[in-house]
C-alpha cells in the first residue's frame, strides 16, 4: 500500500472478495522524493501538475495507514532501504555506463515481487497484491498476464520481468478497471485519497535531476575529483563541442545537449569507451533491430522465430516484430519498420502478436 488511491481501492476490492488482507508499506530512508517517471527517457524531468511529488513518503505512510484503518486491517511499515539502496547503486551504474536504465522495472523485481514474497510467506500469506494497472487470467498452460483495461494506465509493461513461477502467487485487483472508476469506488466508501494525485514512479531521486542525483552518488564514490567528460560529436564526426559525463545523456535526449547546431539535435548514441556522446536528426534514432539479454518468458520460451509486438519504453506503442532467442538467456528483435528510442539499458518488451494484450517475456536492451 502506497497510500495512493490504486492500492488502497486494490486492498478494499480484495476484502470485498473475501480475503484476509495486511497493508504493507515500503520504506526506503530517503525523505522529500522529487518528482520521477517512471520512463527516464529525457533530461531534465520537470514537475507535472496532474502529479503529486513522488512517493513512499512519511505524508503516504500515514495515508495507508489512514487507509488500512478506514478498512479494518493490519497495517506494518517495512524498512526496506537496504534493498533500495542496490536499487540507486544500479540506477547510478547504469547511467554511468551510458545506458538508460528503468528502476521501476528492477523495483518489481527485487521488491515489490521480490521481498515482498519473503514478507509475506513469514507471515503465512497465500498471495501478493499490488495496484499496478495489469490483469491475471487463469489458462491451459498457466496464469497469463495482460494489459490493463484503461489503456492509459497499462503497466503490464514494468511487470514483464517478475518469475513466471510467482504469477500464481499475485494479485492485481485493479487492472481490470478504468482509473475514473477507482477514484468513484474510492469516494464511495469514504477513503480520504479518492482524489490524490498520481505518483511518478521512482521514489529516490530527492533533489533536481537525474544528472544531478547521479553526479553526486558518482562524486561520493569517487572522492569528488573523478574526471568523466568527453566529447559532443555530430554523426559525421565533427566534434561540436564538451560534456561533463555521459550519465547526463539519454538516447532520445533532446533538450538540455549543452550546444545550439541551429536546428533539432538528439542524442542517437552514447559511447561510454571513448566518453563521445553522439547527436543528430531525429531520423538519425531509427532503428530496426535489437539485442536484448536477462531474457524472463512468462509462456514457454521460444525455440525459434516468433512473431510478435515489441515495446521498447513504458510509453511507447507497441511494434510488430520477429523475436528469436539466442544463447545466453539473450534474444534478437526485428521490427517490421524502424523505431525511435531503442535505448540501451531500457526493457523491451514481447506481447502476442494473436492477442496483443498478453504479455509473453522481455529482458534488457544491449
Amino acid at each position: 500500500m502506497s497510500g495512493g488511491v490504486d492500492s488502497s481501492v486494490a486492498a478494499h476490492l480484495l476484502i470485498e472478495a473475501g480475503h484476509d488482507v495486511v497493508g504493507v508499506f515500503m520504506r526506503h530512508g530517503e525523505q522529500s522524493p522529487a518528482v520521477c517517471s517512471s520512463d527516464a527517457s529525457s533530461l531534465p524531468i520537470i514537475s507535472r501538475l496532474d502529479h503529486k511529488q513522488g512517493c513512499c513518503t512519511a505524508a503516504d505512510a500515514e495515508d495507508a495507514r489512514r487507509v488500512s484503518d478506514r478498512l479494518g486491517i493490519p497495517f506494518y511499515a517495512l524498512d526496506l532501504n537496504a534493498e533500495f539502496g542496490r536499487i540507486m547503486d544500479y540506477f547510478v551504474a547504469e547511467y554511468a555506463r551510458g545506458r538508460t536504465p528503468n528502476p521501476c522495472v528492477q523495483c518489481n523485481n527485487w521488491i515489490k515481487f521480490g521481498k515482498l514474497f519473503d514478507y509475506a510467506d513469514s507471515i503465512g500469506a497465500e498471495f501478493v497484491a499490488t495496484g499496478h494497472y495489469a490483469r491475471l487470467e487463469q489458462r491451459p498452460d498457466g496464469p497469463a498476464l495482460l494489459r490493463g483495461v484503461d489503456a492509459s494506465k497499462d503497466q503490464s509493461y514494468v511487470l514483464a520481468g517478475i518469475g513466471r513461477e510467482l504469477l500464481p502467487r499475485m494479485l492485481l485487483p485493479v487492472g481490470g478497471f478504468e482509473k475514473p472508476r477507482i477514484r468513484e469506488l474510492a469516494a464511495s466508501i469514504g477513503l480520504n485519497v479518492a482524489e490524490k494525485k498520481d505518483s511518478q514512479e521512482i521514489c529516490f531521486v530527492t533533489q533536481g535531476r537525474y544528472d544531478e542525483f547521479v553526479k553526486r552518488r558518482l562524486d561520493s564514490t569517487e572522492g569528488g575529483d573523478g574526471d568523466r567528460g568527453g566529447e559532443l560529436v555530430t554523426v559525421d564526426g565533427e566534434v561540436v563541442g564538451r560534456h561533463e559525463g555521459v550519465d547526463g545523456f539519454t538516447v532520445g535526449q533532446r533538450k538540455g545537449l549543452g550546444v545550439a547546431l541551429g536546428k533539432p539535435a538528439f542524442v542517437v548514441a552514447i559511447d561510454p569507451d571513448t566518453r563521445r556522446v553522439i547527436l543528430g536528426e531525429r531520423s538519425d534514432l531509427d532503428r530496426t533491430e535489437l539485442t536484448a539479454n536477462e531474457a524472463n518468458w512468462l509462456v514457454e520460451p521460444p525455440t525459434g522465430p516468433m512473431r510478435c509486438e515489441a515495446q521498447i519504453r513504458y510509453n511507447s506503442a507497441a511494434a510488430p516484430a520477429t523475436v528469436e532467442p539466442l544463447e545466453g538467456g539473450r534474444f534478437y528483435v526485428k521490427f517490421d519498420t524502424p523505431q525511435q528510442g531503442v535505448t540501451p539499458g531500457q526493457a523491451v518488451v514481447c506481447y502476442a502478436a494473436d492477442e496483443p494484450a498478453r504479455v509473453l517475456g522481455g529482458g534488457w536492451i544491449e
